[in-house]
Protein backbone atom coordinates (compact mmCIF):
# COMPACT_ATOMS: atom_id res chain seq x y z
CA UNK A 1 0.00 0.00 0.00
CA UNK A 2 2.85 2.36 0.85
CA UNK A 3 4.48 1.65 -2.52
CA UNK A 4 1.17 2.27 -4.33
CA UNK A 5 0.66 5.59 -2.56
CA UNK A 6 4.19 6.66 -3.48
CA UNK A 7 3.59 5.67 -7.10
CA UNK A 8 0.34 7.68 -7.28
CA UNK A 9 2.09 10.68 -5.74
CA UNK A 10 4.91 10.39 -8.29
CA UNK A 11 2.44 10.34 -11.19
CA UNK A 12 0.63 13.39 -9.80
CA UNK A 13 3.92 15.21 -9.39
CA UNK A 14 4.84 14.39 -12.98
CA UNK A 15 1.58 15.75 -14.37
CA UNK A 16 1.82 18.85 -12.18
CA UNK A 17 5.40 19.39 -13.31
CA UNK A 18 4.46 18.83 -16.96
CA UNK A 19 1.67 21.39 -16.67
CA UNK A 20 4.10 23.85 -15.15
CA UNK A 21 6.55 23.31 -18.02
CA UNK A 22 3.83 23.74 -20.65
CA UNK A 23 2.51 26.89 -19.00
CA UNK A 24 6.04 28.28 -18.96
CA UNK A 25 6.36 27.53 -22.69
CA UNK A 26 3.11 29.34 -23.33
CA UNK A 27 4.34 32.28 -21.30
CA UNK A 28 7.62 32.52 -23.21
CA UNK A 29 5.89 32.13 -26.58
CA UNK A 30 3.36 34.83 -25.73
CA UNK A 31 6.07 37.18 -24.52
CA UNK A 32 8.10 36.64 -27.71
CA UNK A 33 4.98 37.47 -29.75
CA UNK A 34 4.20 40.57 -27.69
CA UNK A 35 1.05 38.99 -26.31
CA UNK A 36 -0.40 38.47 -22.84
CA UNK A 37 -0.05 34.82 -21.81
CA UNK A 38 -3.41 35.11 -20.05
CA UNK A 39 -5.02 35.43 -23.49
CA UNK A 40 -3.97 31.86 -24.35
CA UNK A 41 -6.05 29.00 -22.94
CA UNK A 42 -4.35 25.69 -22.23
CA UNK A 43 -6.58 22.79 -23.24
CA UNK A 44 -5.29 19.50 -21.80
CA UNK A 45 -5.97 16.74 -24.31
CA UNK A 46 -6.90 13.73 -22.20
CA UNK A 47 -8.10 11.38 -24.94
CA UNK A 48 -7.33 7.70 -24.26
CA UNK A 49 -5.97 8.55 -20.79
CA UNK A 50 -7.91 7.28 -17.75
CA UNK A 51 -10.13 9.47 -15.61
CA UNK A 52 -7.63 9.20 -12.77
CA UNK A 53 -5.12 11.26 -14.74
CA UNK A 54 -7.71 13.95 -15.35
CA UNK A 55 -8.23 14.14 -11.60
CA UNK A 56 -4.48 14.57 -11.18
CA UNK A 57 -4.37 17.36 -13.74
CA UNK A 58 -7.36 19.04 -12.12
CA UNK A 59 -5.62 18.85 -8.74
CA UNK A 60 -2.73 20.71 -10.38
CA UNK A 61 -5.06 23.53 -11.42
CA UNK A 62 -6.15 22.44 -14.90
CA UNK A 63 -9.83 22.97 -15.73
CA UNK A 64 -10.32 22.59 -19.51
CA UNK A 65 -9.96 19.14 -21.11
CA UNK A 66 -10.15 17.97 -24.72
CA UNK A 67 -11.49 14.60 -25.84
CA UNK A 68 -11.64 13.06 -29.32
CA UNK A 69 -14.35 10.48 -28.78
CA UNK A 70 -17.82 11.28 -27.50
CA UNK A 71 -18.55 7.96 -25.81
CA UNK A 72 -15.17 7.79 -24.09
CA UNK A 73 -15.57 11.35 -22.84
CA UNK A 74 -19.09 10.79 -21.50
CA UNK A 75 -17.91 7.71 -19.60
CA UNK A 76 -15.17 9.81 -18.00
CA UNK A 77 -17.61 12.59 -17.14
CA UNK A 78 -19.87 10.13 -15.31
CA UNK A 79 -16.92 8.48 -13.56
CA UNK A 80 -15.49 11.80 -12.39
CA UNK A 81 -18.75 13.40 -11.29
CA UNK A 82 -17.09 16.81 -11.03
CA UNK A 83 -19.88 18.60 -12.90
CA UNK A 84 -19.04 22.32 -13.20
CA UNK A 85 -15.47 21.84 -11.95
CA UNK A 86 -14.33 20.80 -15.44
CA UNK A 87 -14.89 22.21 -18.92
CA UNK A 88 -15.15 19.66 -21.72
CA UNK A 89 -14.14 20.29 -25.34
CA UNK A 90 -14.76 17.84 -28.19
CA UNK A 91 -11.77 18.10 -30.52
CA UNK A 92 -12.35 15.04 -32.71
CA UNK A 93 -14.65 14.56 -35.71
CA UNK A 94 -18.32 14.30 -34.78
CA UNK A 95 -20.57 11.70 -36.37
CA UNK A 96 -24.28 12.40 -36.85
CA UNK A 97 -25.30 9.56 -34.55
CA UNK A 98 -23.34 11.11 -31.65
CA UNK A 99 -24.60 14.69 -31.87
CA UNK A 100 -27.21 14.26 -29.13
CA UNK A 101 -24.67 12.94 -26.63
CA UNK A 102 -22.27 15.73 -27.58
CA UNK A 103 -24.95 18.41 -27.30
CA UNK A 104 -25.96 17.16 -23.86
CA UNK A 105 -22.50 16.86 -22.32
CA UNK A 106 -19.90 19.18 -23.85
CA UNK A 107 -19.39 22.92 -23.41
CA UNK A 108 -17.34 23.28 -26.61
CA UNK A 109 -17.23 21.57 -30.01
CA UNK A 110 -14.11 22.40 -32.06
CA UNK A 111 -14.86 20.41 -35.19
CA UNK A 112 -17.92 21.78 -36.98
CA UNK A 113 -17.41 21.22 -40.70
CA UNK A 114 -20.91 21.01 -42.14
CA UNK A 115 -24.33 22.55 -41.67
CA UNK A 116 -26.07 19.25 -40.86
CA UNK A 117 -23.98 18.70 -37.73
CA UNK A 118 -24.47 22.29 -36.58
CA UNK A 119 -28.24 22.10 -36.95
CA UNK A 120 -28.47 18.79 -35.11
CA UNK A 121 -26.39 20.15 -32.23
CA UNK A 122 -28.60 23.21 -31.92
CA UNK A 123 -31.80 21.17 -32.03
CA UNK A 124 -30.51 18.62 -29.51
CA UNK A 125 -28.93 21.03 -27.01
CA UNK A 126 -31.04 20.81 -23.82
CA UNK A 127 -33.09 23.94 -23.20
CA UNK A 128 -31.77 24.36 -19.65
CA UNK A 129 -28.13 24.51 -20.82
CA UNK A 130 -26.43 27.64 -22.18
CA UNK A 131 -25.66 27.85 -25.88
CA UNK A 132 -22.99 25.40 -27.01
CA UNK A 133 -19.71 27.08 -27.97
CA UNK A 134 -18.60 25.93 -31.43
CA UNK A 135 -15.65 26.38 -33.73
CA UNK A 136 -15.46 25.80 -37.47
CA UNK A 137 -12.67 23.40 -38.36
CA UNK A 138 -10.47 24.61 -41.21
CA UNK A 139 -8.58 22.05 -43.29
CA UNK A 140 -5.72 24.40 -44.08
CA UNK A 141 -3.44 21.70 -45.50
CA UNK A 142 -6.07 20.27 -47.84
CA UNK A 143 -5.36 16.72 -46.61
CA UNK A 144 -8.10 14.27 -47.57
CA UNK A 145 -7.65 12.36 -44.33
CA UNK A 146 -8.51 15.43 -42.25
CA UNK A 147 -11.92 16.89 -41.55
CA UNK A 148 -12.68 20.55 -42.01
CA UNK A 149 -13.64 23.04 -44.67
CA UNK A 150 -11.39 25.01 -46.99
CA UNK A 151 -10.62 28.54 -45.87
CA UNK A 152 -12.71 29.88 -48.77
CA UNK A 153 -15.79 28.06 -47.40
CA UNK A 154 -15.55 29.30 -43.81
CA UNK A 155 -17.74 32.38 -44.10
CA UNK A 156 -20.57 30.57 -45.86
CA UNK A 157 -20.67 27.94 -43.11
CA UNK A 158 -20.46 30.64 -40.45
CA UNK A 159 -23.55 32.31 -41.89
CA UNK A 160 -25.56 29.13 -41.43
CA UNK A 161 -24.27 28.57 -37.88
CA UNK A 162 -24.56 32.07 -36.44
CA UNK A 163 -28.41 32.22 -36.40
CA UNK A 164 -28.86 28.80 -34.75
CA UNK A 165 -30.43 29.47 -31.34
CA UNK A 166 -28.53 27.01 -29.18
CA UNK A 167 -25.08 27.50 -30.68
CA UNK A 168 -22.57 30.29 -30.16
CA UNK A 169 -20.00 30.62 -32.92
CA UNK A 170 -16.68 31.43 -31.23
CA UNK A 171 -14.13 31.10 -34.04
CA UNK A 172 -11.93 28.59 -35.85
CA UNK A 173 -9.91 25.44 -35.20
CA UNK A 174 -7.10 24.10 -37.36
CA UNK A 175 -4.45 21.37 -37.35
CA UNK A 176 -1.60 22.26 -39.71
CA UNK A 177 0.23 19.12 -40.78
CA UNK A 178 3.33 18.09 -38.76
CA UNK A 179 6.33 20.17 -39.80
CA UNK A 180 4.13 22.62 -41.69
CA UNK A 181 5.63 25.83 -43.00
CA UNK A 182 4.84 29.00 -41.06
CA UNK A 183 2.65 30.06 -43.99
CA UNK A 184 0.06 27.41 -43.02
CA UNK A 185 -0.46 29.06 -39.65
CA UNK A 186 -0.66 32.47 -41.31
CA UNK A 187 -3.39 31.18 -43.62
CA UNK A 188 -5.45 30.20 -40.60
CA UNK A 189 -4.76 33.54 -38.96
CA UNK A 190 -5.89 35.32 -42.13
CA UNK A 191 -9.08 33.23 -42.27
CA UNK A 192 -9.78 34.12 -38.65
CA UNK A 193 -9.20 37.83 -39.27
CA UNK A 194 -11.49 37.74 -42.30
CA UNK A 195 -14.25 36.03 -40.32
CA UNK A 196 -13.86 38.50 -37.46
CA UNK A 197 -14.78 41.36 -39.77
CA UNK A 198 -18.36 40.07 -39.95
CA UNK A 199 -18.81 37.92 -36.85
CA UNK A 200 -18.23 38.41 -33.13
CA UNK A 201 -15.60 35.73 -32.60
CA UNK A 202 -12.76 35.42 -30.10
CA UNK A 203 -11.23 31.93 -30.33
CA UNK A 204 -8.54 30.47 -32.58
CA UNK A 205 -7.77 26.88 -31.54
CA UNK A 206 -4.41 25.96 -33.06
CA UNK A 207 -1.18 24.41 -31.84
CA UNK A 208 -0.23 21.19 -30.05
CA UNK A 209 2.73 19.87 -28.07
CA UNK A 210 5.21 20.20 -30.93
CA UNK A 211 4.11 23.50 -32.43
CA UNK A 212 2.50 25.63 -29.72
CA UNK A 213 5.16 28.34 -30.07
CA UNK A 214 4.53 29.04 -33.75
CA UNK A 215 0.76 28.76 -33.20
CA UNK A 216 0.86 31.39 -30.45
CA UNK A 217 3.07 33.61 -32.61
CA UNK A 218 0.35 33.41 -35.27
CA UNK A 219 -2.51 34.31 -32.96
CA UNK A 220 -3.73 31.08 -31.34
CA UNK A 221 -5.92 31.74 -28.30
CA UNK A 222 -6.28 28.04 -27.39
CA UNK A 223 -3.56 25.41 -27.63
CA UNK A 224 -4.42 21.71 -27.41
CA UNK A 225 -1.71 19.88 -25.48
CA UNK A 226 -1.74 16.15 -24.80
CA UNK A 227 1.63 14.39 -24.97
CA UNK A 228 3.57 17.15 -23.19
CA UNK A 229 1.18 16.83 -20.22
CA UNK A 230 0.10 13.19 -20.08
CA UNK A 231 2.86 11.45 -22.02
CA UNK A 232 2.33 9.14 -24.99
CA UNK A 233 -1.32 8.29 -25.33
CA UNK A 234 -2.69 4.83 -24.84
CA UNK A 235 -3.95 2.78 -27.79
CA UNK A 236 -7.11 4.36 -29.13
CA UNK A 237 -9.98 1.92 -28.82
CA UNK A 238 -13.13 4.02 -28.85
CA UNK A 239 -15.26 5.10 -31.77
CA UNK A 240 -16.24 8.74 -32.10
Amino acid sequence: MKFFSSLVQAIMTTIAENLQVVRARIGRAAQAAGRDARAVTLLAVSKTHPASRIIEAHAAGQRAFGENYVQEAVEKMHALGLDDALEWHLIGPLQSNKTRLAAEHFQWIHTIDREKIARRLSEQRPAELPALNVLIQVNVSGERTKSGVAAAEVEALARTIAPLPKLRLRGLMAMPEPGAERSRYREVRSAFAALARNFDIDTLSMGMSDDLEVAIAEGATTVRIGTAIFGARRREQHAA
